[in-house]
């Protein structure tokens, strides 16, 4: 479970799950709705956001599991700095897409209550702001110090210097701005996971830098 496989599985398995819930709930939820009569009425819109919001769970378990597993790997080795840094900003996203999905998940079940009334447009506004502007901030500070840390280690080829660098720049600036621009975390996420567990096999499932070039 420390092996560099167990961050890779983990990594997919939250890239996978996140993905998958961004995608239900922008589908699903229109971009602007003044109450939750019209879309939340459509079976299929409500189970789709309920199935999202319960794979928000699992998919911060999973992202919580590559955290602990990356940092294994970073040894006695990782600067303070960055790595409290790291560790940090990967709890906060945790438990910010927590409580989105707590709020969201609260608002669906009421809906019919506060439809017609300013909780509802109150209640959506909070959670979509935490996740789609501070949480996803959160998550480029997260890609940055993690680009940081493997590149000082020679853990990191330079492609994946490079492409931590801008997604976290991205995110930085355009989180909550742009829509969509949220999937751009957990396809990093997989990116890299998906090359850790290709070094992984190559290297043997030897006890080597996790994302070291082969």
């Amino acid at each position: 479970m420390r092996t560099p496989r167990a961050a890779a599985f983990a990594g997919i398995a939250f890239s996978v799950l996140f993905t998958a819930a961004l995608i239900l709930v922008r589908l699903a939820v229109p971009s602007d709705p003044e109450g939750a009569d019209d879309w939340l009425n459509e079976g299929g819109k409500r189970d789709a956001v309920i199935l999202a919001l319960n794979l928000l769970p699992f998919a911060g378990i999973a992202f919580l599991w590559f955290i602990g597993v990356v940092r294994d790997r970073m040894g006695h080795g990782e600067d303070r700095l960055f790595a409290t840094v790291f560790l940090g900003s990967g709890l906060l996203f945790i438990a910010m897409l927590f409580a989105a999905g707590a709020i969201s998940a609260g608002l669906v079940l009421v809906a019919s209550d506060l439809s017609s009334s300013g909780v509802w447009s109150f209640g959506r506004r909070v959670s979509f702001t935490l996740l789609t502007t501070y949480a996803m901030r959160m998550a480029a500070v997260f890609a940055l110090s993690t680009t940081t840390i493997v590149t000082r280690l020679g853990m990191a080829p330079r492609w994946i210097t490079v492409l931590g660098v801008a997604a976290g720049v991205i995110l930085l600036v355009s989180a909550g701005v742009i829509p969509w621009v949220e999937v751009i975390f957990p396809a990093w996420v997989f990116v890299i996971s998906a090359h850790i567990l290709v070094v992984s096999f190559r290297s043997g499932g030897t006890p080597a830098p996790a994302l070291a070039e082969v």
